[in-house]
């Protein structure tokens, strides 16, 4: 299986960066996975600080209070999805650019490493 096709297997289904890894762009790799790590745990925390609070006000007000809550929870949805989005984002882009890397040690000088 030809390199390329292998990052981006290992892009699309394990990790967003991966495959920029294998292929030795370390800097363009980090940056993908830390930028994939922040926005899943951003929108991780948002969904989770809305059931935290939707949950409290259900059980010490009972549920009017929780419908109350929920609504309130509506105005954070645009910025789970946003954050999602951006995740989506990455990770097609993460694909795309691992099936189309270029190696850079090639045409320099005409000759590859193993040579």
């Amino acid at each position: 299986m030809k390199k390329n096709i292998k990052a981006a297997l290992l892009s699309a289904l394990v990790l967003p960066g991966l495959g920029q890894l294998y292929q030795g762009a370390k800097v363009k790799g980090g940056i993908m996975i830390a930028l994939v790590n922040i926005f899943l745990l951003a929108a991780l925390f948002l969904v989770l600080q809305g059931m935290g609070e939707l949950l409290v006000s259900a059980n010490l007000s009972g549920m009017d209070a929780a419908e109350r809550v929920l609504d309130g929870l509506k105005g954070r949805g645009p910025a789970v999805r946003i954050l999602l989005a951006a995740f989506f984002v990455l990770w097609a882009y993460g694909v795309v650019d691992a099936l189309l890397h270029k190696d850079k040690g090639e045409g320099q000088g005409g000759r590859k490493r193993g040579d």
